[in-house]
């Protein structure tokens, strides 16, 4: 049963790995673009982090060991940074930048599709569907006008 909560953690590393290469190139682009993107991986991050900490629970860890766990995982972050900062063209960020954001912006599509639209798909209660689509439509629009000021 711990063996799923290894997965998962190594999962997350990979995600939290993402993230930093992500928010790193979206600095890159504008600090606009770059808070932008941070407010984003946070709001998405915050539930995220719990649903982890419970699966890891579930595995059989306890609740320190969880949690140490689950920061271990953020140095993943760091190291998305890092790699998206020392990846910089001497010709210029934009470089960097044009194939850093495709590719984490592709794997956030791609989880999204993946894990999202199947949940929706095979819900049978239409006031739940609505209401998950009402919220995904209100977190485009919030960050709409995020990128609107």
């Amino acid at each position: 049963l711990q063996i799923s909560g290894y997965l998962n953690l190594l999962a997350n590393t990979i995600d939290n790995f993402t993230h930093g290469l992500a928010v790193a190139a979206s600095f890159l682009v504008s600090r606009k673009v770059g808070l932008l993107t941070t407010t984003a991986i946070l709001l998405h991050e915050i539930p995220h982090e719990v649903g982890d900490f419970a699966i890891l629970l579930r595995a059989g860890f306890d609740r320190w060991s969880a949690a140490k766990m689950q920061l271990s995982t953020a140095l993943g972050g760091v190291l998305g940074t890092c790699f998206a900062i020392c990846a910089q063209s001497p010709k210029g960020a934009g470089e960097t930048v044009a194939w850093i954001l495709p590719f984490t912006s592709g794997g956030f599509l791609y989880i999204a599709l993946v894990n999202v639209v199947p949940d929706l798909l095979e819900e049978k209660n239409p006031w739940n569907s609505l209401q998950q689509v009402l919220l995904l439509c209100t977190g485009i629009i919030v960050m709409v006008l995020l990128s609107l000021t």
